[in-house]
């Protein structure tokens, strides 16, 4: 929770009543946005007085005593609603733009106060539980947890900093120059945690499914009053959601400033940082699944003859699936159309290469023949048989000027 009044010495937790929001865990907090986001399009409608352009305040979302309750019932308050600013007697002083951007910038603090109240708990409560640890391997606690404390120690740092500066001047705080200084650290620890999602997922149901220990252990401490009937899962997502939403936060920041403005400047360098974190956990995370997938199918490709390594940093899976390959030597006539004989064949195209294979079985392919993309060649037949149902088109495969092998294909689309 956040606000320049006294804290508790271990979390730097305000102890304010007014202004607590130390019991309300992230994952909360997103019902408090969604309603006040409501409320906020409510007094936006054509022919209010915010549609209208006047300054005047409407006491459906800028009265002193409004507040907002998450679906559990936890009060969440407002900017205006700190004592401080309040018996500051400049409250009549900002007009409702003013207001609303620092209504923005104080949701950043907030919210960041919260998330790391839910960080506090996915760390304390769960991963450095006792019995839970003894119940894991320590490869499968690092990938269940992954960099969780690096997360919640920079994201701690992040709000100490946000909080300093909002005890500094109430009135006319700023933040976007603080989100800037942290784009690095923040960089640093969400681009692994999300890279790691995809092993944090599969070793979360592996445990839940080979581990005979792990489900009741996770009930029991799901069941603490601290989780307030959340799972785990919610709270191991939670940096996904937060890179994310404090990009958008900066964004509604950077639409209420004044156009032009050194405050401008700083709040467009913020966000375009934050996309290019997000860009960057994205294309990561992206790399990661190609990799995974390619891993994958190198254990159920094989290769005749020449060996080929299949496993890439630059390749990925693009299409893949099972065609017809047709009998030319056995194609006849009955009545007006052709009859094909054909058997299937499996394709698997990547980005740079193209795999011709026989099933033998459900999940293991024989592959009889490989190209690379810029040595293909495709011809369509399908206008040539009239009377043939589904595409005919001829595949050439090549090694240089070399023709390798050629194949005639069918199939049901275009």
């Amino acid at each position: 929770c956040v606000s320049p009044h006294r804290r508790c010495s271990k979390h730097s937790i305000c102890v304010c009543p007014t202004v607590c929001v130390s019991a309300i865990l992230y994952q909360e907090y997103s019902d408090v946005a969604i309603n006040r986001e409501i409320q906020r399009q409510q007094v936006a409608e054509p022919g209010s007085e915010e549609e209208r352009g006047s300054d005047s305040v409407s006491p459906c979302n800028l009265s002193p005593s409004s507040s907002f309750r998450s679906s559990r019932g936890s009060a969440f308050s407002l900017w205006q609603d700190i004592p401080d600013v309040r018996s500051s007697g400049q409250l009549d002083n900002f007009s409702n733009e003013e207001r609303k951007l620092q209504e923005a910038k104080f949701e950043l603090v907030t919210s960041e106060a919260s998330y790391i109240r839910s960080l506090t708990i996915a760390v304390d409560h769960f991963m450095m539980s006792q019995e839970l640890t003894e119940c894991l391997g320590a490869q499968d606690r690092q990938w269940l947890f992954s960099k969780l404390p690096e997360v919640k120690d920079v994201s701690e740092r992040f709000l100490q900093d946000l909080e300093r500066r909002l005890e500094g001047d109430i009135l006319r705080f700023d933040v976007c120059d603080i989100v800037l200084q942290h784009c690095p650290a923040l960089r640093r620890v969400y681009l692994p945690y999300v890279t790691n999602q995809a092993y944090q997922e599969q070793t979360y149901q592996r445990l839940l499914q080979e581990n005979p220990r792990f489900p009741s252990i996770l009930a029991r401490l799901e069941e603490a009053p601290v989780c307030q009937r959340l799972p785990l899962t919610s709270f191991l997502i939670l940096p996904f959601q937060r890179i994310t939403r404090l990009k958008m936060l900066v964004e509604n920041i950077l639409k209420r400033t004044t156009p032009g403005s050194r405050d401008e400047d700083t709040a467009t360098k913020a966000f375009n940082e934050l996309k290019r974190v997000i860009k960057e956990c994205n294309s990561s995370v992206q790399s990661m699944k190609r990799m995974e997938e390619l891993i994958h199918l190198n254990k159920k490709i094989h290769f005749e003859g020449k060996i080929f390594p299949l496993i890439s940093q630059s390749r990925w899976l693009v299409k893949h699936g099972e065609l017809l390959e047709v009998d030319t030597q056995t194609m006849s006539i009955s009545g007006s159309k052709f009859k094909l004989p054909t058997k299937p064949v499996y394709l698997h195209l990547f980005n740079d290469c193209l795999l011709l294979s026989r099933k033998k079985d459900t999940w293991k392919f024989m592959v009889f023949v490989h190209a690379k993309i810029g040595d293909l060649k495709v011809k369509d037949l399908s206008q040539k048989l009239q009377g043939v149902s589904g595409f005919i088109f001829y595949l050439q495969l090549c090694e240089g000027p070399q023709l390798k092998h050629q194949i005639l294909l069918k199939s049901n689309s275009e």
